[in-house]
């Protein structure tokens, strides 16, 4: 109860069969693993950090220009720059955990074996809430094609990874929105041991720039984030949570302000990440947790659980 006698408003939500005091998240490549954030706030104000996705070797990136601004969003083609798994278990984890926050580890693969091998790396790692396999990146071995673009890559990959981390850590797989039907591609890594989804990741775009008259960027096309991209993340969680209603989503895309993270629960998202918002504002994410605590309560809610998916109610 709080001091004024009122039912204290339970912010609380599950990431599988873990609960954490509230459903803000970082998003994976926005924040690395959270020490450039940690200069504004405690990393324990919010639900977790995603870390950036972690790859089996270290990784330059991408050549620059590897990022664009576009109308309400932005370009980027990083590369998945970053240290390699070795390293990062080596100094990230520990940093974390010393921060105290919870902590949930994002990777990718260039091959079902890369996936496997990231997977037992992490099986004895202790005090990680939950694995997010990024499965939006392309397959070597399958001529570049992206795995979530593909049910059977998209399962082959999700099924390496439970296989090799155990049961004790849940899965949660990132998703592309950039196929036909989303619902369908999540339906086959829940049936491959996926405890959850995370949806979305950036959508594939490009931007000539008409001074030049080339692309922007090195690579030419890159990945679209940003209020643009919004109503995407909307309609693909709402599609999703209505042909899996009993499985969390980690919502993500465009959030910008508690109102934005508040039409992403009502679609079906357990838990909301935020990413290119941080970039203007690097407490972006710890407003939006304040705003949209303030709104579920405003809007009648008793705990957060209640908004979740409320929008597939009958309109009475």
């Amino acid at each position: 109860m709080s001091e004024s006698g009122a039912p204290q408003f339970d912010y609380s939500t599950l990431l599988g069969d873990r609960r954490i005091p509230n459903p803000i998240l970082t998003a994976s490549g926005t924040a690395g693993s959270g020490k450039e954030l940690s200069q504004f706030f405690s990393l324990t104000e919010l639900g977790a950090i995603v870390t950036k996705s972690i790859m089996l070797k270290p990784r330059s990136g991408r050549a620059t220009p590897r990022m664009a601004e576009t109308p309400s969003g932005m370009l980027n083609s990083i590369g998945l720059q970053g240290p390699g798994i070795d390293l990062f278990l080596e100094n990230d984890i520990p940093w974390l955990l010393a921060q105290g926050a919870r902590i949930v580890v994002s990777i990718a693969g260039e091959s079902v074996e890369d996936y496997a091998v990231l997977a037992r790396k992490l099986r004895s790692v202790s005090g990680i809430t939950a694995i997010e396999v990024n499965i939006s990146c392309p397959n070597v071995e399958n001529r570049g094609q992206v795995f979530a673009c593909n049910p059977v890559t998209a399962r082959a990959a999700i099924e390496a990874v439970r296989r090799n981390l155990g049961g004790e850590v849940p899965i949660f797989a990132k998703l592309s929105p950039d196929v036909t039907d989303i619902a369908a591609i999540a339906t086959e890594v829940v049936d491959a041991g996926a405890d959850g989804l995370a949806l979305i990741n950036t959508i594939l775009g490009m931007v000539i720039d008409t001074n030049t008259m080339f692309p922007k960027l090195s690579q030419k096309t890159g990945g679209l984030s940003g209020p643009a991209v919004r109503p995407v993340a909307v309609r693909a969680i709402y599609q999703v949570h209505a042909a899996l209603p009993h499985i969390p989503i980690i919502g993500m895309g465009g959030v910008s302000t508690g109102r934005d993270a508040f039409e992403l629960v009502l679609a079906g998202a357990s838990a909301v990440s935020v990413g290119t918002a941080t970039f203007g504002n690097p407490t972006a994410a710890i407003t939006i947790k304040e705003e949209l605590q303030a709104l579920c309560i405003e809007r009648g809610f008793h705990t957060f659980h209640q908004a979740i998916g409320f929008a597939h109610r009958e309109e009475i």
